[in-house]
């Protein structure tokens, strides 16, 4: 089974590659599923299916052969997962004074399509029901929220919610009586801890570089660029391998107008600039096309520019070419720079990136709030994992 999760900054084309991809993939007999994740869906646009997928409330529909869609439909999720939960904060909300309708929408927290959309991915691969669970992403920063849950959600339950539970038996009635503010029941508890079982093993699926890649949908344009590199710093941080990067909406050669000669111009210095940031990990374009992007036609010509008679499923990148960690207080970046000799190493720093520097070889990191306020001091080529550590200097100063 494969799981690929297409992320990138809104509007750079993330649902029309993934629909493409998804297509790609059942046409060669594999049983696809497209899951939106994303509270603004636009599968079935992508797919033109009209009102099929809403009338469905969020469960997957079957349009092709092998090939089924899903728009997760948050209020059919709080009826399915979320009740208990979602009843307390809406009484929550209501005692405190908010009109009932608005406290029912204010109850819908962030993170609750996030954590459906994990229940739906783990329950699938618990099943094997599919081959291949294509996810189209949320914009960035959501995205990156979805891969964090299963950490945080782990963390929290083992070392507060069994803490929790007890102080709300033992003065929840007093506090009641006291403030006329509800306190949660068991039942309440019983539905997160039934969502944390069923969500187990999610961590390690995602983190598994032969079964999920993340997939980096991106434009050559100098914002969208250095949002890619930051998503891939952090989809790196947790864990996830990210296997490609696409890079949508490029000029075709062939257009030759004046109005779009500093336009390709630039184009190409920021593709060259991903390709060089982003190595080992492939770049790859789509033309940006003369006509809107929907339909199954369309998505055949997007999968065939995009793969060709390759795979859509096969893993293109195995390893994150750099892994931070923390050593005797000491912060290290490990790079990994193949086929490069044990020439003197520059470092430089502009910002929050750093720069490396071994002869002609060259790669820039954006580095973590963590680290970017540090010094890099010292460096150490081993085979081709090059190690640098980062300290503050003495006089407290970065």
């Amino acid at each position: 089974m494969r799981i690929l999760l297409f992320a990138g900054k809104g509007g750079v084309g993330k649902t029309s590659i993934a629909a493409a991809t998804g297509l790609a993939a059942s046409r060669r007999g594999l049983k696809t599923i497209v899951i939106s994740l994303d509270s603004a869906h636009n599968l079935s646009d992508a797919f033109e299916l009209g009102q099929e997928l809403f009338d469905v409330k969020g469960e997957p529909l079957e349009i092709l052969p092998n090939l089924w869609v899903q728009e997760i439909n948050i209020q059919e999720e709080i009826k399915r997962h979320w009740a208990e939960v979602h009843s307390y904060i809406a009484a929550l909300f209501k005692a405190s004074g908010v009109k009932e309708i608005l406290a029912e929408e204010l109850a819908i927290l962030p993170g609750m399509e996030e954590v459906s959309g994990l229940l739906y991915i783990n329950s699938y691969a618990r099943r094997g029901t599919y081959d291949l669970i294509v996810l189209d992403c949320a914009p960035t920063g959501e995205a990156i929220r979805f891969v964090s849950l299963p950490t945080i959600f782990e963390w929290y339950m083992k070392k507060f919610f069994n803490l929790e539970r007890k102080i709300a038996r033992v003065v929840g009635p007093l506090v009641e009586r006291l403030y006329n503010v509800p306190m949660p029941e068991d039942r309440c508890f019983d539905a997160v801890e039934e969502l944390f079982r069923r969500l187990e093993g999610v961590e390690n699926l995602l983190g598994d570089s032969s079964i999920t890649s993340v997939r980096l949908v991106t434009n050559p344009e100098k914002i969208v660029v250095k949002e890619t590199q930051r998503a891939f710093l952090y989809f790196s941080l947790y864990g996830l391998c990210v296997d490609g990067v696409l890079v949508n909406k490029v000029l075709p050669e062939g257009v030759s107008d004046d109005f779009f000669q500093q336009w390709q111009f630039l184009q190409g210095r920021y593709i060259s600039e991903l390709e060089e940031y982003f190595s080992p990990v492939p770049v790859f374009k789509l033309p940006l096309y003369s006509q809107e992007v929907k339909g199954i036609e369309s998505l055949e010509r997007v999968a065939e520019d995009l793969y060709g008679d390759r795979d859509p499923t096969e893993v293109f990148h195995r390893e994150p070419p750099y892994r931070f960690h923390k050593e005797d207080g000491l912060y290290r970046l490990q790079v990994k720079m193949p086929f490069v000799g044990k020439d003197e190493v520059e470092l430089s720093k502009r910002g929050d990136e750093l720069i490396i520097r071994i002869g002609v070889f060259k790669r820039h990191v954006i580095l973590p709030k963590s680290i970017s306020g540090l010094t890099p001091t010292g460096a150490k080529l081993q085979g081709d994992i090059l190690t640098i550590t980062f300290e503050r200097r003495d006089d407290g100063r970065s």
